[in-house]
């Protein structure tokens, strides 16, 4: 059976908040009977943007995760609401806006704190997926036609149509080890997990510090050679996808002009700054 899935491009995001505001109005002041109560204006929101800052300037990456419910065919939150929330055969998980009345543990029972607590109304209430207007013959929920950069996806596939497509385009999951199977999937997530190391190759020509291109910049962890790459045009270089806080690090730079050579620990993102050229090999620690 076709189930909902909804794909989200971490790249895409600039955290324009149109997804949030879509939602707010969607639901504040607005009842749902069966799919939910009005939203409390004062509560968060069912949609957030979460941010990353990773570097320091002037090399800095700003990442904004949207999070939501992620409607899991295992939820924790339908265990723990004995009746109050179910799961649709459609994939789409609805908290019951009138069984669910007092029940804050509801609340807790989310590992992605994706439930908020409707203080006016006593009521624990989630993203719901549209699904009001999906049963309306809507093919998106709103958070897809208001985002301007295309960020969100909805797409209705069997579990296995949806398996070999989080496969092919290398999908993932939030928390993928506790074991609830999300149907939120996220493409590009690594901008999120994972850091970099990154600098600047210069050397002093004619009196005057000059930014270096094409020099070679080698990465090394306990000896061994990790990956290569070259500065580019304004002297730049950077290695991405390394987990946080793995350890100690070396990068070496050749060319020409002379060498430089500095080691680091990795804890999040570690911007080196400038690494200037020089005849002799020279070993800086940071």
């Amino acid at each position: 059976m076709s189930k909902w899935n909804l794909i989200v491009s971490v790249g895409r995001c600039e955290n324009c908040n149109n997804c949030v505001l879509a939602e707010r109005d969607e639901h504040e002041g607005n009842d749902f009977p069966g799919y939910a109560a009005p939203a409390d204006a004062a509560a968060d929101g069912t949609i957030r943007i979460l941010r990353r800052v990773q570097g320091s300037a002037p090399m800095v990456d700003v990442t904004y995760l949207p999070v939501m419910c992620n409607h899991c065919d295992d939820a924790p939150c339908v265990r723990a609401g004995g009746g109050a929330v179910r799961k649709r055969p459609d994939g789409i998980v609805i908290i019951d806006p009138e069984k669910a009345r007092g029940r804050r543990d509801i609340v807790a029972s989310c590992p992605y704190k994706a439930i908020v607590w409707n203080e006016e109304r006593q009521l624990p209430q989630t993203w719901i997926f549209d699904a009001h207007l999906i049963d309306q013959g809507w093919d998106r929920p709103r958070c897809q036609l208001v985002c301007p950069t295309d960020v969100f996806e909805a797409v209705k596939l069997d579990d296995r149509e949806m398996a070999a497509r989080a496969e092919r385009e290398g999908l993932q999951v939030l928390k993928p080890q506790l074991g609830t199977r999300p149907r939120v999937w996220y493409r590009g997530l690594e901008r999120w997990q994972t850091c970099f190391i990154g600098g600047s190759v210069c050397a002093r020509l004619d009196g005057l510090m000059t930014c270096i291109a094409e020099a070679e910049v080698s990465l090394f962890q306990d000896g061994r050679l990790l990956a290569t790459t070259l500065s580019d045009g304004f002297g730049d270089f950077r290695f991405d996808r390394l987990m946080p806080s793995s350890g100690e690090y070396r990068v070496a730079v050749r060319h020409r002009f002379g060498r430089a050579e500095r080691s680091c620990r990795l804890g999040e993102s570690v911007n080196l700054g400038e690494m200037i050229l020089t005849a002799e090999k020279e070993l800086v620690d940071v």
